[in-house]
Order: structure tokens, then sequence, then C-alpha cells
């Protein structure tokens, strides 16, 4: 039967241009970087974030004063031209010694988070993909380590190897990992439930493949929201424990310790205490407003 051409129009070229893609696809990490550039707030921690690690390390190696040599001459000076920061009783350049100081805060934090992101990861990873008996005694291992404060564990160590950066971190790894390992289970606990780790299963992965191609890799959205936000918990711990005298010893200083020599003469010289406190809490602040960006970012319920 022949057709009548009559019957038919022929589509414009407007109309064909209807189921056009006009706009390009992006992919969720694209997206999760336009959404996070758009967030005032956690872009200006970002950038405070790379400003006050990169004068950490610079500021220390070009500045003509030295974090440690004595000159009395100059000894509690108020912030100046010269001293921006003022100086401290042994007439050390303050504004040096903070920088010094952003070393080893900023050190122990990413250190922490490193430990945080490779031992979490892992132990919670493998936790919710046995599951069953496995999991119950991972996790019963995880409540009695989490069940001991952190204190004991410093000041154990310190009585073996004594004050010091090392003693820090090596607390700092044996608990800092615990809250990673539980979001981590949790997420892995979801996701090997989903259509796509069947038909890996069925493809013939094994479960180390499943797990770390597939599963993990699902998972890095909360896993790095959650490193984000343990940084700056790791650095006021450090600065707590260098405040009561169990973290870096001098002349060596971090933020803690710079609070801490400040303290006994706050009423005289208010600026050496304000400096370092000022130093942590914008930091931690910088940390928090970064990494709540981050997690609406990576949230796909807000993908538009």
């Amino acid at each position: 039967m022949e057709l009548n051409k009559e019957l038919f129009d022929l589509a414009s070229n407007e109309e064909k241009k209807v189921d056009d893609i006009v706009r390009p696809s992006i992919t969720y990490w694209q997206d999760a970087w336009r959404r996070l550039k758009s967030n005032k707030l956690a872009l200006i921690g970002l950038i405070f974030i790379i400003v006050i690690t990169l004068m950490a390390i610079f500021v220390p190696m070009f500045s003509k004063y030295d974090y440690f040599t004595n000159d009395f001459k100059v000894a509690n000076q108020k912030p100046s031209a010269a001293h921006w920061f003022g100086t401290d009783q042994f007439g050390r350049d303050l504004f040096v010694r903070v920088m010094y100081g952003a070393r080893y805060s900023l050190l122990i934090g990413y250190v922490a988070s490193f430990l945080n992101l490779i031992i979490g990861v892992i132990y919670g990873g493998i936790s919710g993909y046995l599951g069953g008996n496995v999991d119950n005694i991972m996790m019963r291992v995880v409540d009695v380590i989490y069940s001991i404060p952190m204190m004991i564990y410093v000041i154990l160590l310190m009585v073996v190897m004594g004050a010091g950066l090392k003693s820090i971190i090596i607390a700092l790894a044996i608990s800092y990992w615990l809250s990673m390992a539980r979001i981590v289970r949790g997420e892995i606990l979801q996701l090997k439930q989903q259509e796509f780790v069947l038909a890996a299963r069925v493809l013939g992965a094994s479960g180390k493949r499943i797990l770390f191609r597939h599963l993990i890799p699902n998972s890095m959205g909360p896993i790095i929201v959650t490193l984000t936000l343990l940084i700056p918990s790791a650095i006021f711990t450090e600065a707590f424990l260098s405040f009561v005298g169990l973290g870096i010893p001098a002349p060596k200083a971090s933020w803690g310790t710079l609070t801490s020599e400040a303290l006994q003469g706050y009423t005289s010289y208010p600026y050496q205490l304000l400096f370092p406190a000022l130093a942590i809490c914008l930091t931690m602040l910088a940390f928090n407003l970064f990494g709540d960006g981050l997690r609406d970012s990576l949230d796909p319920k807000l993908r538009k």
C-alpha cells in the first residue's frame, strides 16, 4: 500500500533541534567542582588553607629572623613594622614563630588524615564487605579502642618514647581512624546490595577487585568529607596536648606550645597569646567551612 505524502508535513529546522543536547554532559566530579565554586565560604576556606600552608613552608625559609635565636634587646616588643606580631620574652620574632609552628600543627593534621584514610578505609571496607561474624568481631575491636581515651595513649607513648612529634603522630594513628572505619563500613553495607556489585560477581570479579575497584570508589564522597573535617580535629588535639605540656618540646614550637608559653604573661603582653590562638581558630574555621561546602558539593541529591 502506497502512503499518501499529502498526509505528512516535513519537520522544520527548529523542530529537528528539539531533541538536541544543548548542555554538554559533565561528570560527577566536574559537577561537584562547579557547585563548590559557587559556595563562597567554602572557597574562602580553601584559599586560606592553601595560603597558610604555603606560608608555613616558605616564611621561615626566607625570613631574616630565626625561630629559636634569642635577642633580649628586643624582648616583649609590641607588633610593629619590624616585627609584625611582636616578639616574645626571649626576643624571638613571633610572626616567624607562628609560621614555624604552623609547620608542626599542619603536618600533624595532614599526617593524621593520611593515616586515617589508609587504615580507616581498608579496615571499614573489609568489615562492611565481609559482614557476618567477621564484621561483628572487627567492630567490637573498634569499640574497645574507641572507649580508651587518647590521653592514655599519649602518656604511655611518652613514657616509652619521650615527648615529641613522633609520640603525637603514633597516638593519633592509633585512635583517629575509628570514625572513618565506621563511616566506610556503613557505606559499603549499603552499596554491596546494589546491582552493579551483583553484575561484577556474575562476571567473575574477585572480592578484592569488587571492594577496591567498585565499592570504595563509589564511597569517595563521604570519605573525602570526613577526611576534611577530621584535619581540624587533629590540629586542635595537637594544640591541646602541646598546651598541657605533652606535645612539641622547646625550642621547637607548635601553635599549642606558643599559646602555653604566652599564657604566663597574657595580661601584660596579650598579643603573644592572641596571634597563635587566632591562627588555630582561623585554620579550624577554614577547614570546617571547606568541609561543609565539600559535603554539599558531593551530595548527589543536590545535583542539578
